[in-house]
């Protein structure tokens, strides 16, 4: 009886023990959680306070590089001379200490004038600047590339002292009528550039550096010695060049004493109330992330079955996993058919092996990271699909890893553009063009009419004349003797020769305007400027003009639509005798036609007038389609033209001649592909010339 008696107070006494022990756990465990966080919330804190720190050193450099920039592309808006220059480039040097050496340079990178910081002595007087300006020269070959100002990547510059200085140069081209004119070259000083950027409250309490990508300090300001436990780093973006900021605060690890009698007394007093607020908040949260998510769903679902790009998700055996409805209505197929099968039921039966490598390739490489899938998601590709009803069409795909939740490659997420529409209007739009091309060209040759007609009254009047003269022969009663066949076969041999010179004329006529193929030939340029010399000779001789043809020995060769060069030829020509007539002496009327090799890959064509040039008004919307400033033209030669050219790869342009030299007129030129023939073929033409 004794030992029941003695056993039951034992229960409910250990259990409280067990519960104050649980109390006293949940205290201990809540206080250091609390000591815990306020440390935490310490460093944060100061986290952030560097983190701001360096975004506001960024930013000051920034703006003290643009100050710099802006006060330099001012000295070139004048052209002054060089002791204006040189004055304007001390005051500048004495307001910049960072600015060590400004230099205007010529065109050919050699220093016209230069003038040195007064604050130290000459940057470059251990070493000399021609040792050393490989880094200059690479920023302005990035300037003239980019068109703007370039900074050079930093290096180091030994001083008279014994120690040295880490310089970068600007590179700012300079501008005279639209040409180049040389370029003003800046020397700054990082170290300086960090000392006159840097507000002092914030040198005072951290210590700044630019670094290299490894580490290396490049230079330095601020306190002596950050504390390391605090950093942050900072890129900050120049044209050509990038600096890495580095912000290191003097600060330590915070303390926890001036914190934890607050955390505790905290703990003792809340930590039940915390218990249970925890609880309910991690209730709401559970339910509202739920809510959420059910949100996200839906949203997701709703937004996949508007789309009208098909989505299409794979698994790293390439299986389908996942389509949307418009993936569904593109190939013809339901969502259970194109997840069911292993090999994808919209691949051409003839493209499948194909597909299938192509796919063992891309699945069994190594997944993408995160940074360049976006780049290579957004390249995409194109490929060919299959419809149910058997109808190939292309597609253009955009495909980027697939990651879980936790962070691991689960296959390929892709999206699927169907271009049908796309290339159906791309043809039509080719077709288009062909017809206005046609147009154009039909346009030509009805404004040619009456020049056809007087070319051809010369030829049919002197076939008339023989052939009367010939019936007046041949009429009874007429003398037949011995001298009078001579004299029929001569009149029947001019009329054989006026006959095909009309008929030249008509033939050239009637290839130019019948002609369709679009195929690309290699030639030479002498063949199409034959081609078009019957109708340009036309026009010329009705103006007086004479026409001159420069062309190297041998004649360079093109690859080109035969038929749309022709047209840009007779185009140019065209108005370049127009623009002579009645604005041009006779004995000036002079139309040069040249072609030269101005690099491997391509070959340069020239039309050179002699007319008064184009005024500024007109050559600002010379190549606007339907603008003319004839009242019978179209306004759509030019604007041709430059289509055509552009269409082989080239470039049309026109240069006024007016006070070039003392001349008059005007230039168009434009460039075509050269062709790259073998041997073999040259020897053929060359061959050709020689027996032709």
């Amino acid at each position: 009886m004794n030992e029941p008696l003695s056993a039951s107070p034992a229960r409910p006494r250990s259990r409280r023990l067990a519960l104050w022990g649980a109390l006293v756990a949940l205290l201990v465990v809540a206080q250091s959680l609390l000591v815990y966080l306020t440390a935490n919330y310490e460093r944060v804190r100061a986290q952030e306070q560097v983190e701001a720190a360096a975004t506001a050193a960024a930013a000051d450099v920034r703006q003290t590089l643009s100050r710099q920039q802006q006060s330099l592309q001012a000295l070139q808006w004048n052209d002054p001379g060089a002791a204006p220059w040189r004055a304007e480039a001390a005051s500048l040097l004495h307001a910049r200490r960072e600015l060590m050496r400004v230099e205007r340079r010529d065109v050919a990178m050699r220093v016209v004038e230069a003038v040195d910081s007064p604050y130290q002595g000459p940057v470059f007087g251990r070493i000399a600047r021609e040792a050393i300006e490989v880094e200059a020269q690479l920023a302005c070959t990035g300037a003239q590339r980019l068109s703007a100002p370039t900074f050079s990547r930093s290096y180091f510059v030994p001083m008279s002292d014994g120690l040295g200085l880490e310089m970068i140069d600007l590179c700012i081209p300079v501008q005279r009528a639209g040409r180049a004119d040389g370029w003003v070259v800046a020397t700054l000083a990082l170290t300086r550039l960090l000392e006159e950027s840097v507000g002092a409250e914030t040198a005072r309490t951290h210590e700044l550096s630019f670094i290299e990508s490894d580490g290396a300090r490049l230079a330095r300001t601020g306190v002596r010695r950050g504390g390391g436990v605090f950093v942050a780093e900072r890129i900050i973006d120049l044209p050509g060049q990038s600096l890495q900021l580095r912000v290191d605060s003097t600060r330590g690890s915070p303390s926890l004493i001036p914190n934890l009698a607050v955390a505790l007394v905290l703990g003792l007093s809340l930590a039940l109330a915390v218990v249970v607020v925890l609880l309910v908040r991690d209730v709401r949260r559970r339910a509202a992330a739920e809510a959420r998510l059910a949100e996200t769903l839906a949203f997701r679902k709703a937004m996949e079955d508007s789309l009208v790009t098909g989505l299409r998700a794979r698994d790293l055996n390439g299986r389908i996993t996942h389509v949307n409805p418009a993936f569904c209505e593109m190939v013809g197929f339901s969502a259970d058919e194109l997840m069911a099968p292993a090999t994808p039921p919209y691949w051409p039966p003839e493209l499948a092996d194909e597909y299938a490598r192509r796919q063992s390739v891309r699945l069994g490489g190594a997944p993408t990271v995160p940074g360049r899938s976006v780049q290579e998601a957004r390249s995409g590709f194109e490929t060919i699909f299959m419809r149910r009803n058997g109808e190939r069409f292309p597609v253009l795909i955009f495909e980027a890893p697939l990651v879980d939740g936790q962070g691991r490659h689960a296959g390929w997420m892709s999206s699927v553009l169907d271009l049908s529409a796309q290339r159906r209007a791309e043809e039509l739009s080719r077709q288009q063009q062909e017809r206005l091309q046609a147009t154009a060209r039909l346009a030509t040759v009805g404004e040619m009419a009456s020049l056809l007609s007087h070319e051809l009254n010369q030829p049919l009047a002197a076939i008339a004349s023989y052939a009367a003269g010939s019936l007046n022969l041949l009429e009874p009663g007429a003398p037949a003797d011995a001298e009078t066949m001579p004299m029929l076969r001569q009149a029947a041999q001019r009329i054989a020769e006026q006959a095909e010179r009309a008929g030249r004329v008509i033939k050239s006529v009637h290839d130019f305007v019948r002609r369709r193929e679009q195929a690309r030939e290699a030639l030479r340029a002498d063949v199409l400027f034959d081609a078009v010399m019957p109708l340009v000779r036309l026009q010329a001789r009705k103006s007086g003009t004479r026409i001159e043809l420069e062309l190297p020995e041998p004649p360079p060769r093109v690859v080109c639509d035969r038929t749309m060069v022709e047209q840009v030829l007779l185009n140019l020509t065209r108005n370049g005798i127009q623009a002579m007539e009645g604005l041009t002496e006779p004995a000036q009327r002079v139309l040069t036609l040249k072609a030269w090799q101005t690099h491997p890959r391509w070959v340069s064509f020239s039309v050179i007038d002699r007319g008064p040039g184009i005024a500024d008004d007109v050559a600002a919307r010379l190549f606007t389609p339907f603008f003319t400033t004839r009242s019978e033209g179209m306004g759509l030669g030019l604007s041709l033209c430059r289509t055509v050219i552009e269409q082989h790869g080239g470039a049309l342009d026109f240069v006024n001649l007016a006070g070039i030299g003392g001349g008059r007129g005007t230039e168009f030129r434009f460039t075509l592909p050269a062709d790259s023939g073998d041997r073999a073929a040259r020897a053929a033409d060359r061959t050709a010339e020689a027996h032709g």
